[in-house]
């Protein structure tokens, strides 16, 4: 019996809107005794309205993994129950990088999201998306003083990231991932959904075989490893599907929420 589910949001639960189906929130309003758990590469600040739509808004008992996994939160009062931040030599290290590539750069702190040289498509996509500082510089004094959870170079062309993450040979010092098609992302080594999941489960007494893990991207491939049961939706990359248990009918525009408890509840 499944008593835990896991979801990415963007292209996973939210809709082309960034809102959940009537559907999907009729549905998961209705999971009595099964936990519903947002799992998202954004901070948990930026998931609040997700959960007022679905009713988990400051509620006891009920949790957030986010930034990658790099918190989870109970969703009263968002209290924090585990986290691991990156160094600043770490910052230094990626950002080198991503300036001398002249990237668009984001940096996630406990306190905002702070991006170095945004374009007008990452403008237009984070509309209504997320909150966000737009920064001339990465200073070294403002920044020393900061807990940083995540690191990110955004960029049009996907294809270049890909190669991109190959080219820097990072993998044995971050936990690296893509997401969204235009992100490659940096989180402290250790640091992914699939091991929160497992933190999260621990900490519930919920054997890790009775989640189900619901995601669309590479950055949801940890977690969809880690769960009993990993369904991706329909407009999930080909490399997800082909690593899932099920590939449902339904996109993210077209309530997967509701096939899945349909189908396995």
């Amino acid at each position: 019996m499944y008593r835990l589910i896991a979801t990415d949001l963007d292209q996973t639960l939210l809709n082309v809107r960034h809102k959940v189906s009537e559907a999907d929130v009729r549905t998961i309003r209705q999971l009595d005794d099964i936990f519903f758990v947002l799992a998202s590469g954004r901070g948990f600040d930026s998931l609040q309205g997700t959960l007022k739509e679905i009713g988990l808004f400051n509620r006891k008992n009920s949790y957030v993994i986010s930034y990658n996994g790099s918190v989870i939160t109970e969703n009263k009062g968002n209290k924090v129950i585990f986290s691991r931040y990156m160094h600043y030599e770490d910052l230094e290290k990626l950002a080198a990088i991503g300036l001398e590539k002249d990237l668009c750069i984001h940096i996630y702190t406990t306190d905002d999201v702070y991006i170095y040289k945004i374009y007008p498509k990452e403008t237009a996509y984070l509309k209504g998306h997320m909150d966000y500082t737009l920064i001339d510089e990465i200073s070294s004094s403002f920044f020393k003083e900061k807990q940083i959870i995540k690191f990110l170079f955004a960029d049009e062309d996907f294809g270049f990231l890909q190669r991109f993450r190959k080219e820097l040979d990072l993998e044995d010092e971050y936990e690296i991932t893509l997401s969204s098609n235009h992100y490659l992302e940096f989180n402290a080594k250790g640091v992914n959904k699939g091991q929160a999941l497992k933190i999260l489960c621990e900490r519930l007494g919920i054997d890790i075989r009775d989640t189900i893990a619901v995601g669309d991207s590479i950055n949801d491939l940890s977690m969809l490893r880690m769960a009993g049961l990993s369904i991706a939706v329909a407009n999930a990359s080909e490399d997800i599907k082909k690593d899932c248990d099920v590939v449902l009918e339904a996109d993210h525009n077209h309530s997967p929420i509701t096939e899945i408890v349909s189908k396995y509840l």
